[in-house]
């Protein structure tokens, strides 16, 4: 299942994505993965998460980042969460590229994955 949690910036989007990440390391029974385009969650998500820079692997574009997910669930077949912040400074804060790989998305995301984006748009 893909979730969005959508609004301006300055809502509060990041804070309820902690929250989310933070309560996932707590309750998962397997592993927790937290991808961000800026180091900002460093001090704010519990150690067991996985935190990934983006800009470490060079994602840039849907394209990159579909298949940097797929490279993720292949390489680890107990994660039950991924969380993405920011995720239209990864694709260049292009709306329809964004639906598109989220319908695409669908169709990797098992029924034991959820994946949690947050979209800073009005």
């Amino acid at each position: 299942m893909i979730k969005l949690i959508v609004g301006s910036k300055g809502s509060g989007k990041t804070k309820v994505l902690i929250d989310l990440v933070n309560k996932a390391a707590e309750t998962s029974t397997g592993s927790v993965v937290c991808i961000e385009k800026a180091m900002n969650l460093n001090f704010s998500i519990k150690p067991s998460v996985r935190l990934v820079h983006a800009d470490d692997y060079d994602i840039n574009g849907y394209d990159q980042f579909y298949g940097f997910i797929c490279g993720v669930l292949a390489g680890n077949y107990d994660i039950t969460d991924i969380f993405v912040d920011g995720i239209l400074r990864i694709g260049n804060r292009d709306l329809d590229a964004l639906a598109t790989m989220v319908e695409k998305g669908q169709g990797i995301v098992k029924d034991d994955v959820a994946i949690t984006l947050t979209v800073s748009t009005d």
